[in-house]
């Protein structure tokens, strides 16, 4: 009994790593956040930021790129460690998160800019989605490594 016992009360292997996860996504969330809050502040116009960024929509539609497959990635390199009912929202942080990077670079071009492609934003995010989801869906398509 005293094997039975002490084998429950063992702590879980790997405990501190999830918990230090948590605290990353639980940071980059508020950064999101926070991202997401100037970005909406200065499109209702409460902060003026139009003009501060010099930029193309070649430029915007490459950080898009560039954040949907780093987010992607990262997402599955987080989401092999963690328990299935979590993936979910570990989804929601990398998915949604950051779009708002998207808007808040876009808020931050001229006037000029914005009316000449007023959808410019929303075709970001649809380059960041789907280069969001190449990683996501190819994750268990990989073959299994061998050692040499």
């Amino acid at each position: 009994m005293s094997s039975a016992s002490s084998w429950t009360s063992r702590p879980i292997a790997n405990s501190s790593r999830v918990a230090n996860s948590g605290l990353w996504e639980l940071s980059l969330l508020g950064v999101f956040l926070a991202i997401w809050t100037v970005a909406l502040a200065s499109l209702v116009g409460l902060l003026p930021a139009d003009g501060l960024l010099d930029l193309t929509l070649y430029q915007l539609y490459g950080i898009a790129a560039a954040l949907g497959w780093l987010s992607g990635n990262i997402y599955v390199s987080r989401s092999r460690k963690v328990p299935k009912p979590l993936r979910r929202r570990l989804l929601l942080v990398y998915l949604l998160g950051p779009p708002g990077i998207l808007y808040l670079v876009r808020a931050l071009a001229s006037l000029e800019v914005q009316a000449q492609a007023p959808l410019a934003a929303i075709y970001a995010c649809g380059v960041f989605f789907v280069l969001f989801l190449v990683p996501v869906t190819l994750k268990g398509s990989a073959p299994a490594r061998r050692g040499l």
